[in-house]
């Protein structure tokens, strides 16, 4: 019985999977459809992923620690440059290297740079041309045969919207592994908390609200996480960080309208989250260089010292 029970510890596969590329390649979306149900945010702006977040996918056999990393950015905020950092922090020490393609935007100069950046270490190598759901034969086809000239071995067309190919690139990453053990219990599926995850789930809804009216100079501060026993429900305030006052009127709605609807959409999700009832308290404040304070930026959980 000891036996088995080695050979069975022996077979395990686990590691570190980063997912890289351009925004709004479709990482958010792979990562959740791969998990099965809401991890990382997703919205139709570009970088709307802004922290490395950890998505834990536990199977029969193995184990896998997803990093859904922001898109590849040129800015120079000290928001921006702590995007960046966590991009490359994660592609530090993992045992699988992602790289996504937009075969909607075609190949870029940004792709192949990070292509050729993984190629030739001991990392482990898949690139997955996103959207064949969205793009034509004749944008998704020269994609693939330059791919394949330049030799990049583990290449998977797919469409992450639709699942379509996503189980191929399950088997494959597993293939990939290395043996070890569980990371974490099988039942954690990321590695932030609860009011990390909060946060997330608010600015993903001012995101989807706004897109046309809010550029990204939007923070969330969760002042207040609490699950009160004596009513069943969980209580959540949150600051709604903007950067210009009629940005601030925007968001507020008039009578209040956009941020009851905004609030009601993450009271959605929240309680899918918790299991159970949430009361729900946003305000929004005006901090017009957020982007660039040190102490704001690590009030809102960018912290330098986790890269």
């Amino acid at each position: 019985m000891e036996n088995t029970q080695n050979n069975k510890d022996k077979q395990f596969k686990s590691g570190f999977v980063a997912i890289l590329g351009r925004p709004n390649a479709g990482k958010s979306t792979l990562v959740n459809k791969l998990m099965g149900e809401k991890v990382s945010i997703v919205s139709p702006k570009p970088q709307t992923t802004r922290n490395k977040i950890s998505a834990i996918l536990t199977g029969t056999g193995y184990q896998i620690i997803f990093e859904d990393t922001p898109g590849t950015i040129k800015s120079s905020s000290k928001l921006s440059q702590y995007m960046q950092k966590s991009i490359e922090s994660a592609g530090a020490g993992t045992d699988v290297v992602i790289v996504m393609i937009d075969a909607c935007k075609g190949l870029t100069n940004d792709d192949t740079a990070l292509l050729e950046k993984y190629n030739d270490k001991d990392i482990k190598l898949l690139c997955l041309v996103n959207k064949t759901d969205e793009a034509k034969p004749e944008q998704v086809m020269p994609i693939l045969k330059y791919l394949s000239q330049k030799n990049f071995k583990e290449v998977i067309p797919i469409s992450a919207k639709t699942g379509e190919n996503v189980d191929i690139v399950l088997k494959k990453i597993v293939e990939m592994l290395p043996q070890g053990e569980k990371y974490y219990p099988e039942d954690m599926l990321t590695d932030k908390t609860e009011r990390f995850m909060a946060a997330e789930i608010i600015r993903e809804k001012m995101l989807y609200l706004y897109q046309q009216e809010i550029p990204h100079g939007i923070g969330i501060n969760i002042t207040k996480y609490h699950f009160n026993e004596e009513k069943d429900i969980t209580e959540i305030d949150a600051e709604i960080f903007c950067e210009k006052e009629g940005h601030k009127a925007i968001i507020i709605g008039k009578n209040g309208e956009g941020l009851k609807r905004a609030g009601a959409k993450a009271r959605m999700d929240l309680q899918k989250m918790t299991g159970g009832k949430v009361f729900l308290s946003l305000w929004v404040k005006v901090k017009k260089d957020w982007r660039d304070s040190d102490f704001l930026l690590n009030e809102l959980g960018y912290n330098k010292k986790e890269l």
